[in-house]
């Protein structure tokens, strides 16, 4: 398992390799389908190969059926009901056992820890009503502080074969932590696995940041800083947490960054002039393209997965309003038309759907829409819901929730696409302004 050479990332790639015949797929979840009930499963508790793994095995157990049961779409059969006993990862099935405690899916593994500190991690999934194995059985085999990313790969595997649907757990999440008083809080960037666990801190609190934005492949950072008393488009580098201001260095505040699918460019908002417009920077020459000229204010730019196009926020028709154009500049389309406020827009990494924020009848919104405009659906709704980003794989959304009140404070939260399992992301401290990072390699 390599390791990127930072203190604020760890983005291990894990050696995998097969362990036995895959099976045709028996079990399936539609994540779509609102009506779905949650598919029990067990997991018992990794098998220890030997005595030093021995607590890793229970921790990386526990990690596993964590992942899946936060879904929602998974209700883990506690251990005290099991009837059988895995105490052999080789031993043959005893489908009976887990059929008498209406167990659908089962996962069994291993964990030895080598002579050398390195650990391998052996797992299989079965489909205890056909009593086939649900794919090849996996081998990982990583270094000892990278437990909890093989844990999140085995539950990634078990949750893609089971619902047909792209991995997530492996995955990290920028953030601002936030702390102090609501009227003077201090803000500075965190990273943690998608879970909360293992945080980072990649800036101080000497100056205000906004708005990070994982590059693709997740080395950099690119955000809202105000190092300079004023707001300004900077990039991090993870691992060497070294920091430029992008986008010119005079006197223009701009803000809203996000980057290309390609990473070379950059897309934000200026204020030149006292208009707030769309331009595009490329990195690499440092030459900065205008996209919009309207009158109006034009923000929170967001590309599509291909790179041809934006969504962003405009309050040209009188109040803000999603628009789509060419990301090369051009004409807008406005695809929004619903009542109240829209804007944070974000294209979904699938394709088919574009996160939002709506204010409507004092109340705000975390929705999703068909990239046209069409089959708008509302997600959440609170005294301060903002800021979508999209899980890797499209299917479950992070945001902002803030509570009223003076001692209100900021806290992460998921859904899911259908409104379902909405969740607390656990965070050290409060929190916001999410962006959810690609999968790890």
């Amino acid at each position: 398992m390599k390791r990127l050479a930072t203190a604020a990332v760890l983005a291990a790639s894990v050696l995998a390799g097969p362990l036995g015949s895959p099976a045709a797929a028996q079990l399936r979840i539609t994540i779509t389908d609102p009506t779905l009930s949650p598919m029990p499963f067990a997991v018992p508790t990794f098998v220890a190969r030997n005595a030093e793994a021995g607590e890793l095995a229970q921790d990386i157990t526990r990690v596993i059926a964590a992942d899946l049961a936060n879904t929602g779409l998974f209700r883990e059969i506690p251990r005290e009901n099991h009837v059988g006993r895995i105490t052999s990862f080789e031993a043959p099935i005893q489908f009976s056992d887990w059929k008498a405690i209406n167990t659908q899916a089962l996962i069994t593994g291993s964990v030895l820890v080598e002579g050398d500190g390195r650990i391998v991690v052996q797992f299989r999934l079965f489909d205890v009503v056909s009593e086939q194995p649900l794919g090849e059985g996996l081998q990982f085999v990583g270094t000892q502080d990278g437990w909890r990313r093989m844990a999140h790969k085995v539950a990634d595997a078990a949750y893609s074969r089971i619902t047909g649907e792209g991995p997530y757990f492996d995955s990290r999440v920028v953030f601002v932590s936030e702390q102090g008083p609501k009227d003077a809080r201090q803000k500075r960037l965190g990273v943690m696995d998608y879970d909360g666990a293992n945080v980072q801190y990649l800036t101080s609190s000497d100056a205000i940041v906004l708005a990070p934005r994982f590059s693709p492949n997740g080395d950099k950072i690119i955000y809202t800083g105000y190092e300079s008393g004023f707001p300004k488009v900077t990039l991090i580098d993870v691992a060497s947490l070294q920091k430029q201001t992008v986008g010119g260095v005079d006197q223009n505040m701009s803000f809203a960054p996000r980057f290309s699918p390609d990473g070379g460019r950059v897309v934000y908002s200026a204020e030149v002039a006292g208009n707030t417009d769309l331009y595009l920077l490329d990195i690499a020459s440092g030459a900065t393209t205008r996209l919009t000229t309207a009158p109006s204010i034009e923000t929170a730019p967001s590309f599509s997965p291909d790179g041809s196009q934006l969504v962003f926020e405009s309050d040209r028709s009188g109040a803000p309003q999603l628009y789509v154009m060419p990301a090369g500049g051009g004409e807008g389309t406005r695809i929004s038309f619903g009542e109240g406020r829209y804007g944070t827009p974000v294209w979904s990494p699938r394709n088919d759907y574009i996160a939002f924020t709506k204010q409507n009848a004092g109340r705000f919104h975390i929705g999703v829409m068909r990239t046209d405009g069409s089959e708008e659906r509302l997600l959440t709704g609170a005294f301060l819901d903002e800021g979508p980003t999209w899980a890797p794989n499209g299917r479950v959304v992070m945001f902002t929730r803030e509570t009223a009140g003076a001692a209100g404070a900021p806290a992460l939260y998921t859904v899911d696409i259908t409104g379902r399992n909405l969740q607390r992301a656990a965070t050290p401290a409060a929190a916001s302004d999410p962006s959810w990072g690609p999968l790890l390699p």
